[in-house]
């Protein structure tokens, strides 16, 4: 399951980036160190997002489900937002299940937290009526994100909230100018992501509502820590690092070489050293309730005219109800009139 972090973003092919079947745990590894660092540089930005979605989300949330909840960044966001709810950590991967077994005993989430291991492409996992879903960065990487749509719709409690939040704009951590290489690296490297699909996503609104779902905001977030924060070095030279790996053959010579010297563990230009780095991206979150049931429309008696002279035979009734409301109020002929004759008897005189 993916996450909100860089990936490529062909669903359908399983052999991606970061690989959650299991089959390739160095992966994992790695992506569960990047994701921990996300964490800790951008936690300020999931605050602001489960804020925005409280506003959408029913009243004392009771089940709150992370889909691609990964090493637990989401979760733990949802659990300072809703203190009271018990929170389901979805993931395919067991090394990204591990990570959550020991968020879970953080204390906060202590007694609180289930970790589910389930790939969504796959069978819908057993998790219960669920308030509030949230999805960052996983749904465009199934192979049928309608059909999950409609089991999250199904799993949603009348009036519960789904969240789905998407990357935008890749991370930005460079300056234009180096001072080493050509000016620019940053930009030719998006570039050559953009060409090779990753974290391409569509506007979900039309998915959202096809599958059932009423959408009731849309919002898009700017991530901006600048300065950087203390661990940015790490950060960016560990998502760099994933970049150079999935570039590799496709950079010119040069940027090659000025990307190595990013990554290296000490030396002049290394990440780790500098100061002059940034933080910055966009993400677009879609809120969506699953509709309240449309009540039975009351059954409403039959008009009573103000002209009527005898009231219903049972003082229980709709009807009588409606007669001495007619009664009281009148219409525009009879004004207080109405208020002075008795039922069946004339008018009284002056």
């Amino acid at each position: 399951m993916a996450h909100d972090h860089p990936q490529h973003s062909d669903a359908r092919d399983h052999a991606h980036d970061h690989a959650h079947d299991g089959t390739h745990p160095d992966h994992d590894a790695g992506l569960a160190d990047l994701l921990d660092l996300d964490a800790e540089v951008l936690g300020a930005y999931l605050d602001e997002v489960t804020a925005w979605a409280a506003q959408h989300a029913p009243d004392d949330p009771r089940r709150v489900v992370d889909l691609g909840a990964g090493t637990g960044t989401g979760t733990r966001a949802l659990g300072r937002r809703f203190a009271a709810a018990r929170l389901v950590a979805v993931d395919r991967s067991e090394a990204m299940a591990q990570r959550l077994r020991i968020a879970a005993d953080e204390p906060g989430l202590a007694g609180r937290v289930e970790v589910v291991l389930a790939d969504l492409d796959g069978v819908w996992p057993k998790v219960g009526a669920v308030d509030v879903a949230w999805a960052a960065s996983s749904l465009h990487e199934l192979a049928d994100p309608d059909r999950v749509l409609r089991d999250v719709h199904a799993a949603l409690r009348p009036g519960g909230l789904l969240v789905v939040v998407e990357m935008d704009t890749l991370p930005r951590f460079l300056p234009d100018d180096l001072g080493t290489g050509r000016p620019g690296l940053e930009t030719r490297l998006h570039d050559a992501l953009a060409r090779a699909g990753w974290n391409a996503h569509p506007d979900w609104q039309p998915a959202l509502e096809q599958a059932g779902f009423e959408v009731a905001a849309r919002r898009t977030f700017t991530l901006d820590a600048s300065p950087a924060p203390a661990r940015a070095g790490r950060y960016a030279r560990a998502y760099l690092s994933r970049v150079r790996g999935a570039l590799d053959g496709q950079l010119a010579a040069d940027d090659r070489d000025t990307l190595d010297r990013l990554l290296a563990h000490d030396g002049p230009d290394s990440l780790l050293r500098r100061r002059d780095l940034v933080v910055s991206g966009t993400r677009t979150a879609w809120a969506a309730r699953r509709p309240l049931p449309v009540s039975a429309a009351p059954v409403s008696a039959a008009p009573v005219s103000p002209e009527s002279t005898s009231a219903p035979d049972d003082p229980f009734s709709a009807a009588m109800e409606a007669f001495v409301t007619m009664r009281v109020l009148g219409d525009s002929r009879h004004g207080l009139d109405s208020l002075l004759d008795a039922p069946g008897e004339p008018a009284a005189g002056p």
